[in-house]
């Protein structure tokens, strides 16, 4: 006689759909246990603080930190002992462990607790105004392990190819932009702190700070840039001969820059 072969059915409904990544339960998830064909096994209950639910007939079942998946083995062994051949459905109906952590100073730090499968895209949407985050330089770390740096090319120019999934525990390091503005400093009529944006030149910086004083000694001009260090090394610039033409002396400017006009001693 041909053995039966017990059909094990685990689904998990959420608004959106499924994760792409089986969820793990935790305290506090509400979950349907479905036993097809015996109702009286069948419960809606909760995950209890201490990681376990209770069954009729069977009693205390550790839930916490299993995928639901696993969850529905374990039951399908338990109920053995009353059910010949159980069939499980095990239903996730409220989580409350697809936590998020968001840290760093250019958005609202602290945990969020998404209930639907959420992307990167989304989450970055519902921080607010990201208006001061330096989205070139965050990072995405999973199981302590960064699997995705830069944010700009996703959230400022809608490359969705550099969307992902979120998982439960993600963490979300969003520097602000402070440590990338670029300093203009010396003799220069308006010295300031700007904010980077790709493209910008040494001479886009000079005119924004209003141009030289008449003391400034124009063609020394000293670019400090950050090197992988923590270091800075200097670049000179012939400002004068960019006024002039000479464009190979207009470099770009790099996020973190100062850009000091030295004072003319004659």
């Amino acid at each position: 006689m041909r053995k039966i072969i017990l059909t094990v059915i685990c689904c998990i409904f959420l608004s959106a759909g499924a994760f792409a990544k089986d969820y793990v339960i935790g305290d506090g998830d509400s979950l349907q246990i479905s036993a097809w064909g015996s109702p009286e096994l069948s419960v809606l209950t909760k995950v209890r603080p201490d990681g376990k639910i209770s069954i009729p007939a069977v009693g205390e079942i550790k839930a916490s930190g299993l995928t639901p998946m696993e969850l529905t083995g374990v039951l399908e062994k338990e109920m053995t002992k009353v059910v010949k051949t159980p069939i499980i459905t095990v239903i996730l109906t409220d989580m409350t462990n697809y936590r998020i952590f968001v840290f760093g100073k250019g958005a609202p730090a602290g945990m969020k607790t998404l209930t639907r499968e959420t992307t990167l895209l989304e989450f970055l949407s519902q921080l607010g105004s990201l208006e001061k985050a330096d989205l070139e330089n965050a990072y995405l770390i999973r199981d302590r392990k960064k699997i995705k740096s830069g944010f700009y090319q996703l959230f400022e120019k809608g490359d969705f190819s550099q969307d992902v999934v979120l998982e439960p525990n993600d963490m979300l390091f969003i520097p602000d932009i402070f440590e990338n503005r670029i300093s203009v400093v010396g003799e220069i009529r308006k010295p300031t702190t700007l904010d980077y944006r790709e493209g910008l030149t040494v001479m886009d910086i000079l005119l924004t700070a209003g141009g030289f004083t008449e003391f400034a000694k124009k063609n020394d001009v000293e670019i400090l840039r950050k090197k992988g260090n923590g270091e800075r090394t200097k670049i000179t610039v012939k400002a004068k001969d960019v006024l002039k033409g000479e464009l190979n002396e207009n470099i770009a400017i790099m996020p973190g820059d100062v850009v000091v006009v030295k004072e003319s001693l004659f």
